[in-house]
């Protein structure tokens, strides 16, 4: 057993004579950093959630699209780059929209919420 243990001491001290001990640094390319943009999409004057909906957050300078789909609270949260973006939500046959948010400017770490959507049925 004491055997053991000093081989398995041994090869751990070897192991680590490896190893530089400074740290390692990524030279890539690093994300970019942005944020969250959050809401909801009901019908009914904003009486019944809609879940299952596709919601797309559009880069109004790059065309770049982020999709999420709705909870079945209605609810969605997309991440995205910093940037300025504008929401698009899925209407099926017979819907436009009554209330659509506003262009969102998201900057790192913002969250930003209260995107909502209403949808009226013809």
């Amino acid at each position: 057993m004491t055997f053991r243990l000093l081989v398995s001491a041994a090869a751990l001290l070897l192991s680590l004579g490896c190893h530089p001990s400074r740290p390692v640094l990524d030279p890539g390319p690093k994300p970019d950093v942005g944020g969250s943009i959050s809401g909801t999409v009901t019908a009914s004057a904003g009486a019944v959630a809609l879940g299952a909906r596709k919601v797309t957050a559009i880069n109004t300078q790059t065309g770049e699209r982020f999709d999420v789909s709705t909870t079945t609270t209605g609810g969605y949260t997309v991440r995205v780059p910093k940037g300025m973006y504008r929401m698009e939500v899925e209407l099926r046959g017979g819907e436009t929209l009554a209330t659509q948010p506003d262009a969102t400017e998201v900057d790192a770490g913002d969250l930003d919420a209260g995107r909502n959507f209403v949808v009226a049925v013809r």
